[in-house]
């Protein structure tokens, strides 16, 4: 016994333990992050009291959007661009709440700007999540190798393990 305790100490100060497991979840308009927000709910958030859930939204700037026309062309439409993209964050983050409520889970949720991939990890950060639930499009290789994959991102980055929820199959 007394070995442990020399060792713990010479290793440094002991981390506290915390009192609850952080989820992350990375939503987006698609039904697969949706499926990937139920699971945490029902599998992971209401397993346990000790539980904190926080849902992660990114919202891409109109900047992205635009690849074609020029910068007048890029002011012009800009506006209603970035006015869109806000109108689908809020689309999103109120489905995610009320499939929250309908579960009785209380969790916060973010909306932050950036690329998902990157975003959803600097949560995961932030938080200092024990696990990150994402969805997967199920995407092939030669699609995921051109469109790229935040699924596949976050399980290469994210500081955490990782659950990628994908849908059934559905059955013929």
């Amino acid at each position: 016994m007394a070995e442990t305790k020399v060792a713990a100490a010479a290793a440094g100060p002991v981390e506290e333990e915390r009192s609850k497991t952080v989820v992350v979840v990375g939503v987006d308009d698609s039904e697969h992050s949706y499926s990937a927000l139920e699971w945490a709910v029902r599998y992971v958030a209401t397993a346990s009291e000790a539980t904190e859930l926080v849902v992660v939204h990114a919202k891409q700037g109109s900047s992205s959007v635009f690849t074609m026309g020029g910068a007048a062309v890029a002011a012009d439409v800009s506006g209603y661009v970035e006015e869109d993209l806000r109108k689908k964050a809020d689309e999103v983050i109120e489905k995610a709440r009320s499939l929250c409520v309908a579960n009785s889970v209380e969790g916060v949720v973010e909306v932050m700007d950036g690329q998902p991939g990157n975003v959803i990890c600097n949560a995961v950060e932030k938080h200092g999540a024990d696990i990150l639930v994402v969805g997967s499009q199920g995407y092939g290789a030669i699609r995921r190798a051109f469109l790229g994959s935040v699924s596949d991102y976050c399980a290469h980055n994210a500081n955490c393990s990782v659950m990628i929820v994908k849908q059934p199959k559905i059955k013929k």
